[in-house]
């Protein structure tokens, strides 16, 4: 079966003035046109190629792949606007399409939208949804407490930033919890942190607790080794000049800076902490 939307691995049929046919193990063909035609091939070779259809509304094989497929979520530039809704370049020759009614905002030229890519039932195209959080759902969940999960920032609120959870679920990541600056659109890992009532997400960036030691740790030595083995923060430093250099908080600062200590990888003086 050749599958709309989705990387298909195919083989070479034959050749025509268009290009040439793949075919599936089904035997189901698909018109590879001449622009992505190698320029050294046999029959029978395999090729990896998207499939989607044209503006014919023909089902069409490239050997370019999208920044999105279908059932991703990716941030996408509006190119135009029409009375029908907005298309987005998503890397190929035919732009995709996001309705009106698919909109949460009314989209703009040279806008920058995180959509959802799905298949219109009525149509069978492929079309683009800026509601992405009807696409999600946490009535069953498929991750639990302190699960590593990858996380599509999503939009902000204000307590936090949304971020959409293994393209599943929705979570939320505390103002108090953001040590680094995030965009809509930003693909990052994260921790569930923890599961409230309502299956509700919440979400940190890195480990927690003393799993977080690590990868803190590594950070400041970074610094220290960067700044002449020296740098200029103690346990009495402003949470926010930690923030700013570390971007991580006091809290996580202290337990990375004692792990150091112990290992006795550092110095710590009245003066701030030193590279051994």
């Amino acid at each position: 079966m050749i599958n709309i939307g989705q990387v298909n691995t195919l083989e070479i049929l034959r050749e025509t003035d268009h290009g040439v046919y793949l075919v599936d193990e089904e035997n189901n063909e698909v018109l590879l046109p001449n622009r992505y035609v190698p320029e050294t091939f046999k029959i029978w070779d395999k090729l990896d190629v998207f499939v989607y259809l044209d503006n014919e509304e023909r089902a069409v094989a490239t050997t370019d792949m999208p920044y999105i497929k279908l059932g991703e979520f990716a941030l996408l530039r509006c190119s135009q606007v029409n009375d029908f809704g907005a298309f987005l370049d998503w890397g190929l020759v035919k732009e995709l399409f996001c309705p009106f009614k698919e909109q949460a905002f009314k989209m703009k030229p040279k806008g920058w939208y995180l959509v959802h890519c799905y298949m219109d039932e009525k149509t069978e195209r492929l079309v683009a949804s800026s509601k992405t959080n009807r696409f999600l759902s946490n009535k069953d969940l498929t991750v639990k407490q302190f699960d590593e999960v990858d996380l599509i920032v999503s939009h902000p609120s204000e307590i936090g930033m949304n971020v959409i959870v293994n393209k599943k679920h929705t979570g939320l990541i505390y103002n108090d919890q953001i040590f680094t600056e995030l965009s809509v659109g930003d693909k990052l890992k994260g921790i569930v942190k923890k599961i409230r009532p309502g299956n509700k997400l919440d979400i940190a960036l890195g480990q927690i607790g003393y799993r977080n030691i690590e990868p803190n740790a590594e950070r400041i030595l970074k610094e220290l080794e960067d700044n002449g083995g020296y740098l200029d923060l103690t346990d009495k430093s402003n949470p926010e000049d930690i923030k700013d250099l570390l971007q991580m908080s006091k809290k996580n600062f202290k337990k990375a800076v004692g792990a150091l200590y112990k290992d006795k990888k550092i110095e710590i003086k009245p003066d701030g902490i030193y590279l051994v």
